[in-house]
């Protein structure tokens, strides 16, 4: 007894298999929050923005714990009142691409908001 697809479920069995393991492979390489990373490679940044917002592990701190786990906001931006900005470096790009940064906003000194900014 031999189990035959029909063309239309072999076709569907191929692009569910692709849809896993092209799912599996962009988790497995999405780089993670690493605080030493962060404080020691600023210009691969970028690469953790993503999982700091869906994360959201900042939101509900103060501004101690936020300079404490991602360091002093960087001088060359503004960064006073209630808000810390972040330079998260260049991404790589075909094209030219711009500067982007973490905007992390406070109010009643804890974060409420994490958000990406471009130049």
């Amino acid at each position: 007894m031999k189990l035959r697809l029909k063309r239309k479920d072999q076709i569907g069995f191929t692009f569910f298999l692709a849809f896993v393991i092209s799912t599996s492979l962009i988790w497995f390489f999405e780089e993670r929050f690493n605080q030493e990373i962060w404080h020691t490679t600023p210009e691969k940044r970028y690469e953790m923005l993503d999982d700091i917002l869906e994360n959201k592990f900042l939101v509900g701190k103060t501004k101690t714990e936020v300079i404490s786990i991602l360091g002093e906001p960087d001088k060359n931006l503004i960064s006073e009142g209630d808000f810390f900005v972040y330079d998260l470096g260049k991404p790589p790009s075909f094209f030219d691409s711009e500067p982007q940064y973490l905007l992390v906003t406070f109010e009643n000194e804890k974060v409420v908001k994490l958000s990406k900014a471009i130049d």
